[in-house]
């Protein structure tokens, strides 16, 4: 019996930190944002789609997408960025089920799809349940301010752009309230692998 799990959290939640305690327990955990990288970069086919819909203007001479220029302008401007996600997520998402497809055909019977925009995305399809890194938003607002120098405006405005915390955390089956120290959240995360009873 194979087990597919989204693993989510808003900005700020420590999502990585529960997602690197799976991979030291033996779990398998396949990164959206790092299959976001992954399908942009030269000589693949998200790469050429980018260019022949943005322009040269948007790469750089080595042939990567200047992340920068594409960053300012799709911050700036809805239809671009959306145009952008049409290229991007489909090539994300197939990455990540390939990624699955070879962990389950090497013998791997649970899997974590890490997918920080879950739920903005609409993708609860992909996966049999869900687990989200809670924290309150306070904690949020004082950990995206330390962690990356934000004026609280900007820390807000972040918090904001996503589905809030509270609201996840009652769509998830499963939640880790990480807003006190690690140690407790580690309990939290064994607690829950005990209950769905998985193993790597």
């Amino acid at each position: 019996m194979h087990m597919i799990i989204g693993l989510t959290g808003s900005i700020a939640t420590g999502k990585s930190t529960v997602a690197n305690e799976l991979i030291n327990r033996g779990f398998t955990v396949i990164d959206a944002d790092q299959s976001a990288k992954k399908v942009v970069e030269p000589g693949q086919e998200a790469n050429l789609k980018i260019r022949e819909v943005f322009g040269d203007d948007f790469f750089l001479e080595n042939g990567e997408l200047d992340r920068v220029k594409m960053g300012n302008e799709i911050f700036r401007n809805p239809d671009q960025r959306q145009k952008l996600n049409e290229i991007v997520h489909p090539a994300v998402r197939q990455d990540m089920l390939r990624q699955k497809d070879e962990a389950l055909a090497s013998g791997k019977t649970t899997i974590f799809l890490d997918i920080p925009l879950l739920f903005e995305s609409k993708l609860q399809w992909m996966v049999e349940k869900i687990l989200v890194v809670y924290a309150e938003a306070a904690v949020q607002k004082k950990r995206l301010m330390d962690r990356n120098g934000y004026s609280e405006q900007e820390a807000l405005d972040r918090i904001q752009s996503q589905i809030p915390a509270e609201e996840k955390k009652q769509l998830a089956d499963a939640f880790l309230d990480n807003s006190g120290d690690l140690a407790d959240t580690i309990g939290q995360l064994d607690e829950v692998i005990k209950q769905w009873d998985l193993k790597p």
